[in-house]
């Protein structure tokens, strides 16, 4: 838990908060400071005995250590953020090294680890719609919710790409014309503007082939969309990524047939 740690051992506890909520470490890890209380006599915890039994203590660092060993704990990370992200944090997941991802109609509830991870790279959406005679409405396809995400979605029959970091702003792109009645292919082209994470880049909206529409996106999500919100086609079942609808009426009203998501150099 970022660098905080204990342990229990023969009715003693010995523990370090390393990292308070919300705030930078106060020290490396050799240099944090120890607590030990004995549990068996103390169930609160509310005598610290740790200068009054040094070898207690070192006992049970020792037994930490010996723990940490045995389950992989080590290397102990302070990070915080960057952990969110296997890419940046360095660690496997699901979809660890993928560059594409092909999507249906109906596949929903896809959480930021069974996801393809398009942050922080430059990346495309390519769905392959079909559209009634009436003007279609709807979400194609999103990630995220109200606090952060991004959805490519349809208003009266106009395609639209919402970018919305943190909830705090939201860049549209909105495209020039409406869906042809039929078959057409919606392209997204996202390129990243590269350098930190968590940089800006430029959004390109495509119906069949031809541009549409384009705007920059100031800043990005460097880590993470939400711990809980999902990922889906079809509709965005959660708290809606964008303004411009809501659970309650994102589904998408025409025909998906697939929708692919690349992500590119």
């Amino acid at each position: 838990m970022f660098g905080n740690r204990g342990i229990y051992f023969d009715g003693w506890f010995a523990g370090t908060v390393h990292m308070k909520p919300w705030a930078n470490p106060e020290n490396r890890f050799p240099e944090d400071t120890w607590e030990l209380y004995r549990v068996s006599e103390d169930f609160s915890m509310s005598t610290d005995l740790a200068k009054q039994h040094p070898d207690v203590l070192a006992k049970l660092q020792q037994v930490f250590l010996d723990e940490a060993v045995k389950y992989n704990v080590l290397p102990l990370d302070d990070r915080r953020e960057e952990l969110f992200n296997p890419k940046l944090a360095g660690r496997p997941d699901l979809m660890f090294g993928r560059k594409s991802l092909t999507l249906f109609e109906g596949m929903n509830g896809l959480l930021e680890n069974d996801f393809i991870n398009i942050k922080n790279t430059s990346f495309e959406i390519v769905a392959d719609l079909e559209s009634n005679d009436k003007p279609s409405n709807g979400v194609i396809v999103s990630q995220g919710g109200r606090f952060g995400g991004w959805s490519l979605h349809v208003k009266d029959g106009v395609p639209k790409f919402t970018y919305n970091y943190l909830g705090l702003k939201y860049s549209v792109v909105t495209s020039k014309s409406k869906l042809p009645s039929g078959k057409s292919t919606v392209k997204m082209d996202f390129a990243y503007d590269g350098g930190k994470p968590g940089a800006g880049g430029t959004a390109t909206l495509y119906v069949d082939g031809q541009s549409v529409g384009s705007t920059k996106v100031e800043k990005t999500q460097m880590a993470i969309f939400s711990p809980d919100e999902s990922a889906g086609v079809g509709e965005d079942t959660e708290t809606s990524v964008s303004k411009e609808y809501d659970p309650r009426n994102s589904e998408f009203t025409g025909s998906i047939h697939k929708v692919t998501i690349n992500l590119k150099d």
